[in-house]
């Protein structure tokens, strides 16, 4: 009967040790921190549109202002005598400035070419992202407040993800196909910067 005993101890503190072991080797989970959103929205009216066309909204083009701070921003995109625009600008700290109705066509793209279509300020978005990422990286703050801006128009307009692209891309495409063309080089959001974006987009969609 002792011995039934003893041997029943030992596979108790036996089994115990395992559960012991088992729970210090299981790493914790580790957890993306939460996106953030209510993000601060101020109307920056930009005259830079056009009064006819419809935007399609079919896709987006990412920027960056490569100006120094977000009023020469501001002042570049509202300017009449410079013409261009955008439809949002989005600082450090996620504020949006809201310059052009998302159904307006603004003047961001200029020579472009994306998927086989030119003239792609007629059915597309300009975001501009206060900053140069050549030289400092996009915000977590200004990735979460596109990200919040971007996901009902998405789903509104069936945005196809495929379509979100940088200016650099639709620029290098379109002097691809037409290299007589005087059309100068955009650098813009670094392929780095455009890759981190997609990948939270994309997570943020579900994808």
């Amino acid at each position: 009967m002792k011995h039934k005993i003893i041997i029943a101890l030992i596979l108790i503190l036996a089994l115990g040790s395992v559960v012991f072991v088992s729970m210090c080797d299981a790493s914790p989970a580790i957890q993306e921190p939460a996106r953030k959103t209510g993000f601060r929205e101020v109307p920056y009216p930009s005259n830079n549109y056009d009064t006819v066309k419809v935007n399609e909204v079919k896709g987006v083009i990412l920027h960056h202002t490569a100006e120094s701070t977000l009023q020469r921003s501001l002042d570049a995109l509202t300017s009449e005598e410079r013409g261009v625009s955008a439809h949002i600008v989005i600082d450090t700290d996620g504020t949006r400035y809201l310059l052009v109705d998302p159904e307006r066509v603004a003047w961001h793209a200029g020579f472009s070419l994306l998927h086989g279509r030119e003239k792609c300020n007629d059915w597309t978005l300009g975001i501009e992202f206060q900053g140069n990422t050549l030289e400092q990286p996009l915000t977590q703050d200004q990735i979460d407040s596109a990200i919040e801006w971007l996901l009902p128009l998405i789903a509104k307009y069936d945005i196809p993800v495929a379509n979100i692209v940088t200016h650099e891309m639709i620029r290098t495409a379109y002097k691809k196909a037409h290299p007589e063309s005087r059309a100068y080089d955009k650098p813009d959001i670094t392929p780095i910067e455009y890759k981190r974006f997609m990948a939270q987009l994309h997570d943020a969609l579900g994808y």
